[in-house]
């Protein structure tokens, strides 16, 4: 092979090679804006919105997911997390690797109903939950060592401090402030 022949052969190769590079940042570009796109479907609170009405009450509304579910982001004791709103969860029920982030101390061991059958879980207390403006203190809660998933169940332990109705794809909370 004469030099101009290997010349060629050595462009082609780098060639191939710039193709490949590209095709791949263009693939990884593509996954970080299908990715946020996919997670603002999951979740479309990522940063909720807050309505007062002359200090009277403090109002957060909520769009619906695309799997017809409430969820949004949030607080327990300063520290960020995400609440599936469940009206029929009795208890806030934190999974126990989020309860052992916050720094949440397992209290007396109780028995659940769940969809899924009865479990055991822990009770214990959050200083303050919140939505927005919308802020709860000292409520009462369950942490479930049964369940690995990044979502707190938002029961009414919290809900019932609040006022909330439902139109369309929408749900608004009011806390009236005393």
């Amino acid at each position: 092979m004469n030099d101009e022949q290997q010349l060629h052969t050595e462009q082609k190769r780098m060639g191939a090679v710039m193709l490949t590079v590209m095709w791949v940042l263009f693939l990884i570009i593509l996954m970080f804006f299908f990715n946020g796109f996919l997670k603002k479907q999951y979740n479309p609170n990522q940063v909720t919105n807050v309505y007062t009405d002359s200090d009277n009450f403090k109002e957060v509304r909520l769009q619906r997911n695309r799997d017809g579910h409430y969820l949004s982001s949030g607080t327990i004791n300063n520290t960020t997390v995400i609440f599936l709103l469940d009206t029929g969860a009795t208890n806030v029920v934190i999974p126990f690797h989020i309860a052992k982030k916050i720094g949440l101390k397992t209290g007396q061991r109780t028995h659940s109903v769940t969809a899924n059958g009865t479990v055991y879980t822990y009770a214990t207390r959050l200083d303050r939950i919140s939505i927005g403006t919308i802020e709860i203190h000292d409520v009462g809660a369950s942490i479930n060592p049964n369940t690995y998933e990044d979502v707190i169940l938002l029961g009414m332990t919290f809900l019932k401090h609040l006022e909330f109705t439902q139109r369309g794809n929408t749900l608004t909370l009011k806390q009236y402030v005393e």
